[in-house]
């Protein structure tokens, strides 16, 4: 079985030289834990890391409160696709949400911060391949998006994509640093376990690392 804390240690170091390579310093490290189960995140907890992401806004209620009531320092990210009607929950549960990629959710997560007095940081989703099948917003909505988004009053932090998997990732990871530069976003989260040094070469912030940490998830 896979050890996560070894696999992190790992991951860390192989960004820090991937981006000082580049003159960059290296992208913070988000462990995935999509069906993962609270026992094999705990040891990862205990060694001190605590920037964590899920998927699914269920999956992170049911397991995540009694993890966070023993480290109450954990910073929690939905970089799943996130429906208006399950906005409530997440608000309540995560300290950042990177999929942020419409007009009508952003409505919703500013009622719903007003009404909880409490304020996730959030990134918008960019389709950067306009894949159709795919959550996110259009490169060419992007910079729409933002503004009406901050004319809400939300906290936007950066930018996430995820890049079409039959495609090299790095003009989508070039593209999304673009879009970041032009309206002053220098927060990009983007690379995953495949790409997170490609990532890292061309300015990710944050890296999303789940299989690489964990090992391969069971079909």
């Amino acid at each position: 079985m896979a050890d996560p804390v070894a696999n992190l240690k790992d991951a860390e170091a192989r960004l820090k030289a991937a981006a000082a390579d580049h003159g960059r310093a290296p992208p913070d490290v988000l462990v995935v834990t999509k069906t993962v189960a609270p026992e094999r995140i705990l040891p990862l907890l205990e060694a001190g890391h605590r920037r964590f992401g899920e998927n699914r806004v269920q999956e992170a209620v049911a397991k995540w409160p009694p993890l966070k009531a023993r480290f109450p320092d954990v910073e929690l990210h939905l970089i799943g696709p996130l429906q208006t009607n399950k906005a409530r929950d997440a608000v309540a549960m995560f300290e950042v949400i990177q999929t942020l990629d419409r007009d009508k959710l952003a409505r919703v997560l500013a009622e719903e911060s007003a009404l909880q007095r409490r304020s996730p940081r959030l990134y918008l989703q960019v389709n950067t391949g306009d894949e159709p099948q795919k959550a996110g917003a259009a490169p060419q909505s992007a910079d729409v998006l933002l503004a009406n988004s901050l004319r809400l009053g939300l906290a936007i932090e950066g930018l996430m994509c995820i890049p079409p998997a039959d495609e090299p990732p790095a003009p989508h990871f070039a593209l999304l640093a673009k879009i970041g530069r032009r309206n002053g976003l220098s927060r990009l989260s983007m690379g995953m376990s495949g790409d997170y040094l490609i990532a890292a070469s061309l300015g990710a912030t944050l890296v999303r690392i789940g299989s690489g940490i964990f090992g391969d998830r069971p079909a």
